[in-house]
């Protein structure tokens, strides 16, 4: 969240899924009761340093920091919620005072805490008493969140050794002192919520989410026999295609591999933002790629698809509709179809908080695409993204630089220029670009700067030297000191 919506949470008042809570030195005594109602619900934000009129009354500036350490602490603690749900505050300055706020999205098992159900209603967080009650909110999200569904023919053989350490490796890049860094397989599955009760047997077992996103191949056809997720270039061939991915593996390397079909088919304008270079390919695709693989319906049997089209990308994928109709700035309620997998691929560095896809794609589109807007329509089985791309992808150079160098230089080599302030090699090069697509790189950045005359190599007469580096020339220096960067 951004200050500004915060200070919209605040001018709309405690509701259904808003909570305000006075904390000066401590957090409230009855804090993990609502956030026990919200995760078992339908999620909700909570913004400590508020009364229940709305009126900012603030934080400690001492205790801030502590507090919003044993928050994330004790979120993550089974003896305070159970089962755990890391939860990662942030504080923001209002008036001279400091409110600390966190997002609690609803998730697909149900939490208790000091051995109690809590839900959320109109009036508040109540206690949920009787096995009737219980098995109401259990058959609830069981039918809404398939994510949760019990595995009970699987086991930790059917899942990739590989895939647990990669994630502890994400985690800890982003976070090194993540508390999920140095779990052991199985504790962080638990920590995780990918375990569930069978109701037919009574013993625990991995969930669908689990097998998502650490099962081998063959146990995710074993478990989803339809799982396809289908990446397709439409530019020329719009009755077939011209390039096609269909990738049938877990989660993680599936959005891997659908960052690196956009990489190789999409152009990405140099940017500037806060006088950083920044990929707004990146910036887009990265949550839009998140949405769906967060967001669908993996029980559904239709594919998701990646779309490019000339003018056009399209992302749809099944789902189970919560909003219906075009979803905007203005009446996003973010609600996750997928908890479980979307909490992970947060920890992970793959999404950001809910709702955050909405904001970005929004805040950066216009500069991608000259001002374009896009269209997030959801309907009772489908969600369908559509992204407009810029009619003209050529970089724009200035008028006395454009009869030496020609129209013909992309943005791809105008943005690479920029980050070639010394002599690279073509992996730091590739680095400091965003770019993981090797072949992509080359014919699109590298060959055409050197065809150009903007580049030139440290040992021209050994091309594919292990030793060879790429500097910029006078012409490529004369290019970038007439080319203007958009300021973000």
């Amino acid at each position: 969240m951004n200050l500004k919506q915060v200070k919209e949470e605040i001018s709309q008042g405690e509701g259904l899924n808003t909570e305000f809570k006075e904390a000066w030195k401590r957090l409230p005594e009855n804090l993990f009761e609502t956030i026990c109602s919200f995760l078992n619900t339908d999620g909700g934000v909570i913004l400590l340093g508020v009364n229940d009129k709305g009126t900012v009354t603030g934080v400690e500036p001492e205790s801030v920091e502590r507090l919003k350490t044993e928050l994330a602490s004790l979120s993550n603690n089974p003896q305070k919620l159970e089962p755990p749900y890391l939860l990662f505050p942030h504080s923001f300055d209002i008036s001279g005072k400091t409110v600390v706020v966190f997002q609690v999205p609803v998730s697909s098992q149900f939490h208790r805490t000091k051995g109690q159900i809590f839900v959320r209603s109109t009036d508040g967080d109540f206690k949920v008493q009787g096995t009737h009650q219980i098995a109401g909110l259990v058959n609830r999200k069981l039918g809404i969140f398939t994510e949760q569904r019990p595995q009970r023919f699987f086991t930790m053989d059917d899942l990739r050794p590989s895939l647990f350490e990669t994630a502890r490796e994400m985690m800890l890049a982003r976070n090194s002192k993540h508390p999920w860094g140095s779990l052991s397989n199985e504790d962080l599955l638990e920590a995780g919520g990918f375990y569930t009760t069978d109701e037919n047997t009574g013993k625990t077992c991995l969930t669908l989410a689990a097998v998502l996103l650490f099962g081998t191949d063959i146990a995710i056809h074993r478990a989803l026999p339809s799982f396809t997720f289908d990446c397709l270039l439409l530019k020329e061939n719009v009755d077939r295609y011209d390039d096609r991915v269909m990738l049938h593996t877990n989660l993680i390397y599936t959005y891997d591999q659908m960052m690196d079909f956009v990489e190789k088919h999409l152009n990405d304008p140099f940017f500037l933002e806060n006088n950083q270079n920044v990929s707004l390919r990146d910036k887009i695709f990265r949550e839009a790629v998140s949405n769906i693989i967060c967001h669908r319906e993996y029980m559904h049997p239709t594919p998701a698809r990646l779309m490019i089209y000339k003018d056009r990308v399209v992302l749809d994928n099944p789902c189970t509709g919560h909003h219906f109709g075009e979803v905007t700035l203005k009446n996003l309620r973010p609600f996750s179809k997928n908890p479980t997998i979307s909490k992970f691929m947060t920890q992970i560095g793959r999404s950001e908080e809910l709702g955050s896809g909405v904001r970005n794609i929004n805040k950066y589109l216009p500069f991608y695409s000259h001002g374009a807007k896009p269209v997030f329509l959801e309907q009772i089985d489908n969600f369908e993204l559509t992204i407009p791309l810029a009619e003209d992808e050529k970089a724009q150079v200035t008028p006395e630089v454009t009869a030496e160098v020609t129209a013909e230089v992309t943005a791809e080599v105008i943005r690479m220029l920029h980050v070639l302030k010394s002599e690279m090699g073509r992996y730091e090069l590739q680095e400091k670009l965003v770019l993981k697509h090797s072949e992509h790189f080359r014919k699109h950045y590298l060959i055409p700067a050197i065809d150009h005359g903007l580049i030139e190599m440290t040992i021209p007469d050994k091309p594919r030297s292990r030793f060879q580096k790429y500097r910029i020339t006078e012409k490529g220096k004369k290019l970038i000191e007439n080319e203007k960067g958009i300021e973000g």
